[in-house]
């Protein structure tokens, strides 16, 4: 079962984060999606949610999410697409595993910062070594970094298969 809920309201996030659920950070990176595959292999044995959760920024928005034809979009509108393509990204892995509920998120947010809060209730963080940015020698991210120093619940860094 899926719960892929518009993830706004009055241009705040709102997110619903079962508690003892598994929160997962996916960037759309091929390390996220192992993350992902992690996470519901967890979530499937220990019969708990999974939280995916993706955040965007003015500079990593969908191409045309932010203007198109004229038309500015709004952030919520902007963050509704950005929930629209997660769906999609996780949809092969999400139907592999159909006895484990996923709830799709997505905000306008740091990633780090998001996470953590999200995961605050959560069983676990799950996230990949690094995501999509630019600094490719490193063997683990900002992101991830930060949310091992910050998170109050466990987290997992799945190393790249």
């Amino acid at each position: 079962m899926n719960d892929t809920s518009p993830a706004t309201a009055a241009g705040a996030p709102v997110f619903a984060v079962p508690v003892g659920s598994i929160v997962v950070g996916h960037d759309g990176s091929n390390d996220s999606d192992h993350a992902l595959e992690v996470a519901f292999d967890f979530a499937s044995k220990l019969g708990v949610d999974i939280v995916v959760v993706r955040s965007w920024s003015i500079d990593t928005a969908p191409h045309g999410a932010l203007y198109s034809h004229g038309y500015v979009s709004s952030f919520d509108e902007v963050t509704e697409t950005v929930r629209k393509l997660l769906v999609a990204d996780t949809a092969a892995i999400a139907s592999r595993h159909p006895r484990v509920t996923l709830h799709v998120r997505a905000a306008l947010a740091q990633p780090a910062q998001l996470l953590t809060e999200l995961s605050a209730n959560a069983l676990m963080l799950v996230v990949g070594p690094r995501g999509l940015g630019g600094f490719a020698g490193l063997l683990i991210g900002s992101v991830s970094s930060q949310c091992v120093q910050l998170a109050t619940c466990p987290v997992l860094v799945v190393p790249t298969r």
